[in-house]
């Protein structure tokens, strides 16, 4: 098949409408506005507008609230912590927030991790993290390890 081969489809070449050029072409004078009024000039803008009876929009209950200043956290535990460090081959005495960001395995624009003490911890781990539970610090230091929690 060569380009000059192609069809094109019957939609693909429509023609725009020209608008108010003369009365032979069918949409001179008003251009298909009717005659008169609100609708038939320029820069009107009555989307919502009910014929004076409340809109919709005004008389549905106004509800819920977004924060712009909420934190984004992830969860982090134990069980998720010890099958990534099997999964990854990650260094037990070095793990830091940013290389589990880097390698991809957590996502950096779903917020920073926290750890909780969820499931239960084997060998000692030091780890380098935005937040962690009291609990987990306390299960992770009590078999030797440690808990760095970074600054922002």
């Amino acid at each position: 098949m060569k380009i000059n081969q192609l069809k094109s489809n019957k939609t693909s070449n429509k023609t725009r409408k020209r608008l108010g050029r003369g009365a032979g072409s069918g949409l001179g004078k008003t251009a298909g506005r009717g005659v008169k009024g609100q609708k038939s000039r320029s820069g009107v803008s009555i989307n919502g507008f009910e014929g004076g009876q409340m809109p919709l929009y005004r008389r549905l209950p106004k509800r819920g609230f977004k924060n712009p200043f909420k934190l984004k956290v992830q969860q982090i535990n134990f069980n998720t912590l010890n099958s990534i460090i099997l999964k990854h081959s990650l260094d037990k005495n070095q793990i830091s927030e940013k290389d589990l960001f880097e390698k991809k395995i957590f996502n950096k624009s779903k917020g920073k991790l926290k750890l909780l003490n969820v499931g239960k911890i084997e060998e000692t781990i030091n780890i380098e993290i935005s937040y962690a539970s009291k609990k987990a610090i306390e299960m992770v230091e009590k078999l030797g390890g440690k808990v760095n929690i970074i600054k922002k």
